[in-house]
């Protein structure tokens, strides 16, 4: 637990000091950028966040001197209520006339409420209303919003101001609400108040709030001083009475089943076309299952999903528990459980527009949704779900294991949770708080002199009873990142994140996630946000985020990427070292050195924040590969041979209904191509996603690694000198890289280690395409068996490909004299390709070929920008062909790049001769066509990278990390 703490309290030490001029320009851009507007936050806003300062935080009534723009203030604050009435009855007309919930307020609102309550002369009736509006409906930790709130509130429990409707005593209780952040501060500093009624109410509020950070250290300083509020506080977290004072789980849930059949993936619950409203919750849930399926009756089919369907079934008075055969398989998105948990959860109390606990049950639940559910307070549960069907009214027994019929004995299923923890997690509202609330403990405990163990309050991971001989490459990089030689299946660690990877369908909500957990600064060493998926067709919400969110990343260490630069892993891939640890907000962050563990964008901000992550640590599944490459044969038919051998092999099947896959929740280790560039690499353990592998591995040699990283300083040199920031982590990350140039040793499975199963896949064997089948990642075949299939759109683009892979398309497309009988569209994965591709003349064949050229990014792969033709027949090299994804009904093949054009070409899936032949003109040219992009070999970036310098101070920080040191 120690380490956890010891971890979060790295988090206020770095913030950045551009944080609060940030907040200024958020409040004077929502305020139509009035001077004097901003003047008057000024004060507010470039006061220091310390824990010592933030007492002092208050909003100033300084006098305007324009005293017209005091009468429009006025104006406003009188207007507040019929504004927010407006606002309401505008949202109750979407969604259909079914209506959803107003928006919290921004940090503008915000200001004009407390406005309006500094010189409300209305009923008391409206002045309780406004009060109960700012207590409700700002969000809490680190929002601008809550900045505004949390100055205002501080002001009136310090004294510094009165308020007719906000005593003292409930402005203390309201800043008690806020779960960390900005209130931490001025309710420390009250706990020497000379009135003991007020240091014992802000000791009350203390008590049961867990993201204080270094302000921990200020509460036992004034222990030790003899305050006695600060000891009550001390002694509450000793006491873990932030977590017994909450309800124990039930020995008893009664729920109704909402049974969705088959395979419930994430686009079916945040469909990619909605992308843009994640954040806005309860706007994003109308969307969930907006498709007609079995048992599943939309409002507006493609628009609107089964609200009503679900309405009725809430009316038998219980809560709802999602049920599914195979659950949440697809993209790591929080969205997906954020919309089931907005008919299916529980309100937070002082928290807008965000629900936690329910429950989800599948037959099989994918490994990064089962987390997405734990973090979120739900209590997710496998078990066999044949004789549950909708409307059926269950009764749960967690502890026991078993279902029965409600109010009956009668068992109709049984189940065994993952873990104990499980219900802790449940009772403390999701396993993140559950994490830092156990680390303050243990933390308070060990302050007071008492034994740090929390064994006797909480249930802690059990230790694996099995312990094999050996490690397995993955087992030993967790270990490493756990400061061990390796880290056993089942063990329960903390690895350290050394990078972070999020996006912007994503990004939005990871942002939000971290103002809940007050971060105003990374610990992770590199935390990267990318504009992949909404540069090319932004909606007026994508181009806001465009706008703010670099800025957010930025000032708080952290790299961000700009619209138009390409797909997040293309870049990340090219700032990772070797054999570390990380995560991402997206299910396709499968580094191809080191290992990376997909999130949630709870996970992910917790892992940014804080620098680790919490893992269970998974199995691991063996694949090895043996023989040569046979002519004809791509890296992309060695990915679509896994699932196909695995199929063969009874490891995977493709029905939902018991549902077998051998990688489910596993890890996947790759051996046997130790030779590939990183780029290939990264082919294999990408797709490992379309597995719901939990991470991937690939055993690579020395030589294509320091290959890589030569080229990849080069470019992050580069970056810096085009104005990327935050200049210091690239520095860091540069010094990080050449460190382990000088000494390039990697780690190795060890002979002995064991595997939840072995699959050898000889190439001696693959002598022609495997295919993915429209529309599941996993079924599979030869070409050969599905030879002669009319194809309608070609895709050729996504974090699958790299510049070889469309100059081997380019050559082909170059042969053609008539027009190609299909829509083709072709995206390269990043700007540097698209430049390099465009200067060998790629573009121009292209372009003559009739192709449709997409910006750098993820185009059609996510299926959330342009879209293939409903019902059309597409061969795609994108990452997954979910129902639906790439476009409505349409019939979706994976295949190679390299087929790909050829059936552009030909307007079929061809026969494996006809593409040999095809192939042949490529095997040809194979040196030249798959030429990767070494940028210490390109004079523009090799001039401008030779004229940045890499600080002492970075150097120094690097090293530091490099060897391990805290």
């Amino acid at each position: 637990m120690a380490s956890a703490l010891a971890a979060t309290r790295r988090i206020i030490a770095r913030r950045n000091v551009n944080f609060a001029a940030s907040i200024s320009r958020t409040l004077d851009s929502a305020k139509g950028g009035s001077q004097c507007f901003t003047e008057k936050n000024r004060n507010f806003s470039s006061v220091s966040t310390s824990s010592s300062n933030i007492s002092s935080l208050k909003l100033q009534n300084q006098r305007c001197p324009n005293a017209a723009f005091s009468m429009q203030i006025r104006s406003m604050a009188s207007a507040f209520l019929d504004a927010y009435d407006e606002h309401i009855a505008e949202r109750a007309t979407m969604a259909g006339g079914l209506g959803i919930a107003p928006k919290p307020l921004d940090p503008a609102q915000c200001q004009t409420l407390i406005d309006e309550i500094k010189s409300f002369s209305g009923s008391s009736e409206e002045g309780e209303r406004l009060v109960d509006i700012l207590s409700h409906r700002v969000p809490p930790g680190v929002d601008e919003a809550a900045y505004v709130k949390a100055g205002y509130l501080s002001a009136i429990a310090t004294g510094s101001e009165t308020s007719d409707f906000v005593s003292r005593e409930l402005a203390i209780k309201l800043l008690g609400t806020m779960q960390g952040g900005y209130n931490v501060g001025t309710l420390v500093s009250l706990l020497k108040d000379s009135d003991g009624v007020i240091a014992d109410l802000a000791s009350e509020q203390l008590k049961s709030t867990l993201l204080v950070f270094d302000a921990f250290y200020d509460v036992q300083e004034m222990h030790n001083e003899g305050v006695a509020a600060a000891t009550a506080v001390m002694e509450s977290w000793a006491n873990a009475e932030w977590y017994t004072n909450k309800p124990t789980v039930p020995e008893k849930i009664t729920v109704t089943v909402f049974k969705v059949t088959g395979e419930t993936n994430t686009d079916d619950l945040s469909p990619a076309q909605d992308a843009w409203s994640r954040p806005d919750i309860p706007l994003h849930a109308v969307a969930m299952l907006k498709n007609s399926r079995e048992g599943i009756f939309p409002e507006e089919e493609g628009n609107i999903g089964p609200v009503k369907q679900i309405e009725e079934l809430q009316a038998k008075g219980h809560q709802l528990a999602y049920v599914g055969d195979v659950v949440g398989t697809g993209s790591s998105r929080k969205s997906a459980t954020n919309s089931v948990l907005w008919y299916m959860g529980d309100d937070i109390p002082y928290v807008p527009n965000i629900k936690s606990g329910g429950v989800c049950i599948g037959g099989k639940i994918a490994p990064i949704f089962f987390n997405t559910m734990e973090d979120s307070g739900a209590l997710p549960i496998e078990m066999n779900i044949d004789d549950l069907n909708t409307g059926d009214a269950i009764d749960i027994y967690p502890y026991e294991g078993k279902v029965c019929k409600a109010g009956t004995d009668e068992v109709v299923s049984t189940f065994e949770l993952k873990t104990p923890v499980i219900l802790d997690e449940v009772r403390a509202g999701g396993r993140i708080p559950l994490i830092i609330g156990r680390g303050i403990t243990s933390k308070a405990r060990e302050a007071l002199g008492r034994d740090a163990s929390v064994a006797d309050t909480f249930n802690l991971p059990e230790e694996p009873k099995h312990k094999p001989e050996g490690f397995t490459l993955a087992q030993k990089m967790v270990g490493q990142a756990c400061g061990t030689d390796g880290v056993i299946p089942g063990q329960y660690c903390e690895p350290i994140m050394t990078t972070v990877g999020s996006q912007d369908t994503t990004g939005p909500m990871t942002r939000d996630e971290l103002r809940s957990l007050a971060c105003l600064g990374f610990s992770a060493d590199l935390v990267m946000q990318s504009f992949c998926h909404t540069a090319a067709y932004p909606k007026p919400v994508d181009v806001v985020t465009h706008h703010t969110l670099p800025d957010f990343i930025r000032t708080r260490g952290g790299v961000s990427l700009r619209p138009g630069d390409g797909i997040i892993h293309s870049w990340l891939n090219r700032m990772l070292v070797p054999d570390t640890v990380g995560t991402g907000g997206d299910s396709h962050t499968r580094f191809p050195i080191g290992i990376s563990f997909p999130a949630g964008s709870g996970l992910v901000a917790f892992a940014g924040a804080t620098g680790i992550m919490p893992l269970d640590m998974p199995e691991s599944v063996l694949v090895r590969f043996s023989g040569e490459m046979q002519p004809g044969v791509t890296l992309r038919d060695l990915v679509q041979s896994i699932p196909y051998t695995a199929l063969q092999m009874g490891l995977l099947t493709t029905e939902k209904k018991g549902k077998i896959n051998i990688f489910s929740g596993r890890i996947l280790e790759i051996e046997g191509l130790p030779d590939l560039r990183c780029e290939q690499a990264f082919e294999l353990s990408d797709a490992s996603a379309e597995r719901s592998a939990a991470g991937c591995t690939i055993k690579l040699n020395e030589e294509p690694i320091i290959e890589y990283l030569n080229s990849n300083i080069v470019m992050l040199k580069w970056m810096i000198s085009e104005g990327y920031g935050d200049s210091r982590t690239l520095e860091r990350r540069i010094a990080r890289m050449e460190e382990w140039l000088e000494n390039p040793v990697l780690l190795e499975a060890d002979p002995n280690a064991e595997y939840a199963a072995t699959i050898d896949i000889n190439l001696d064997d693959i002598k022609e395409p495997i295919l993915a089948l429209p529309n599941d990642p996993d079924a599979s075949a030869l070409l050969s068996e599905v030879q002669g299939e009319k194809i309608d759109e070609v895709f050729i683009g996504s974090c699958m490909t790299n510049i070889g892979h469309f100059r081997a398309a380019g050559k082909l497309l170059d042969k053609v004299t008539e027009p190609i009988p299909t829509r083709l569209w072709v995206a390269p994965p990043t700007k540097m390709d698209e430049a390099q591709l465009t200067a060998e003349g790629y573009y121009s064949i292209f372009g003559s070929a009739g192709a449709r050229t997409e910006m750098p990014g993820c185009s059609l792969c996510m299926g959330n920008q342009a879209r293939v033709a409903p019902g059309c027949t597409v061969v795609s090299t994108s990452t997954r062909n979910f129902p639906n994804r790439l476009g409505q009904g349409a019939n979706v093949y994976l295949a190679s790049a390299e087929l790909a054009a050829v059936a552009s070409i030909v307007g079929r899936l061809p026969s494996p001769q006809e593409y040999r032949e095809y192939m042949s003109q490529v095997d040809s040219t194979a040196a030249d066509t798959y030429r990767y992009l070494n940028f210490d070999e390109l004079p523009d970036f090799v001039d401008k990278a030779s004229h940045v310098e890499i600080s002492d101070e970075m150097k120094a920080a690097a090293h530091k990390l490099q060897s391990g040191g805290d």
